[in-house]
């Protein structure tokens, strides 16, 4: 017997831009099926071309295996074909080209509340889930507790899930799909949605059903839960594989591809910038302490600048920038901000009412804070008390090199990601 679960070949999927999908009946649609030949047949009597549409490719001649038990995880930037893939995986939408070979149950959650009637009840949402995986009633009730215990929305198990939050919704469509035992279980940013300690418990889940010879595929733009949970991971890039195998190998690429790697991002037509009509970026940059021009390369003995430049588009508005910084892996490693409580210093700024106009933010660290390596940079420019207005992620890649002081002390490799210079201090208090 194959050990393979699913087999794609060739895949791929194509729209049409600007294409508008209306909403039609049964009928209406096998009317318009008939009407289409005599219709292409007098445009070309009449010595019309036929209407040509620029087409997209979402996909295009992707192919792969998935073993049993293998969890795989599909990683790139939005856009890359990512959803598109899992669609035609879950069967919600055919391929253009290709095919798709799924051996085994299959339970998906693609995206909040995917597969449940709003109308329903929590309750009865469990049982048509476990009905559309082809269970019986019986083995439903056998998984019925450990599905509400998991999930932690048991007071509203009899409330119509229309009345559910994000994370409710998420909660027990998660503990559905994880505990009714589909073979193959296909999951969209499923810890997107919820707290820290649900997310932890997803992630054990997962591991959980891995462990017990079920295949699992992971989308997800939290690269640490990547690193953790896949073995394998393929990166899509405008709807074709870039990368497939070794899941940090993919991890790394897939970051140092999606930043910026001269150090900068400038956006010099406003109307294109990230943003709204309140705010907008300008440019994004690092500065190495003491040299002119934006780098990438990073002495690991001096000081480091990022630098924010945005747009107060709206008269009266409080904004606050911000950044996080992310390792190799996509962990994160920090957060800034210009407030008060985060900063040394107090920013004049924070907190105050900005005039329309270009504004420039910057955010030092200190030399010898990162150890070697590679890291990435999200911007953030916010809107008091209100909640993020921009967030651009993995928009910069910067690498700290160690200039050769240290090794001359220490050969071997520093442990850790940080590596700042910490106060000793020894004493002799007993001499013989």
């Amino acid at each position: 017997m194959s050990d393979i679960a699913i087999k794609v070949r060739g895949l791929g999927k194509k729209y049409h831009i600007g294409e508008k999908l209306p909403h039609r009946s049964l009928t209406e649609s096998i009317k318009t099926a008939a009407r289409l030949p005599w219709e292409m047949a007098k445009s070309m009597f009449a010595g019309k071309a036929v209407d040509k549409r620029e087409e997209f490719w979402a996909l295009k001649d992707v192919s792969f295996d998935v073993k049993q038990g293998e969890v795989l995880g599909i990683i790139g930037r939005n856009g890359a074909g990512k959803s598109t893939l899992l669609k035609i995986l879950s069967r919600i939408t055919t391929p253009t080209e290709g095919e798709v070979e799924m051996f085994g149950r299959v339970g998906c959650l693609l995206e909040v509340g995917t597969g449940f009637h709003p109308e329903l009840t929590g309750r009865e949402n469990v049982f048509l889930n476990g009905s559309l995986l082809g269970m019986s009633n019986v083995e439903i009730k056998k998984r019925f507790d450990e599905i509400v215990d998991f999930s932690g929305v048991e007071r509203f198990l009899d409330t119509p899930v229309k009345f559910y939050s994000s994370g409710m919704y998420t909660r027990l469509a998660f503990s559905v799909a994880a505990h009714l035992e589909p073979e193959i279980l296909i999951l969209d940013e499923v810890l997107a949605v919820g707290d820290a300690e649900f997310q932890k418990k997803c992630l054990g889940k997962m591991d959980d059903i891995a462990k017990a010879g079920r295949t699992i595929i992971f989308v997800s733009h939290n690269m640490a839960s990547i690193a953790n949970l896949c073995q394998r991971a393929i990166l899509l890039n405008a709807g074709k594989t870039v990368i497939d195998g070794n899941t940090t190998t993919a991890i790394q690429h897939y970051l140092s591809a999606t930043s910026s790697t001269g150090g900068e991002m400038i956006w010099r037509d406003i109307d294109k910038a990230p943003g709204n009509d309140l705010v907008r970026l300008h440019s994004v940059r690092i500065f190495q302490d003491g040299q002119i021009g934006a780098t990438a390369e990073i002495d690991i003995a001096k000081d480091l600048i990022i630098q924010i430049e945005y747009w107060c588009l709206k008269e009266g508005l409080c904004l606050y920038p911000a950044i996080w910084l992310r390792d190799q892996l996509g962990a994160p490693l920090l957060a800034s901000g210009n407030a008060h409580s985060m900063s040394i210093g107090k920013d004049m700024w924070y907190g105050k009412p900005y005039p329309k106009g270009l504004f420039k933010s910057s955010c030092r660290i200190p030399g010898n804070f990162f150890n070697e390596g590679t890291y990435s940079v999200t911007a953030i420019v916010g809107i008091l008390p209100t909640q993020t207005q921009i967030l651009e992620d993995y928009l910069l890649s910067f690498t700290v090199h160690d200039t050769g002081e240290m090794r001359k002390e220490y050969s071997g490799g520093w442990l850790g990601t940080i590596r700042p210079k910490l106060a000793w201090n020894t004493e002799n208090i007993l001499s013989k």
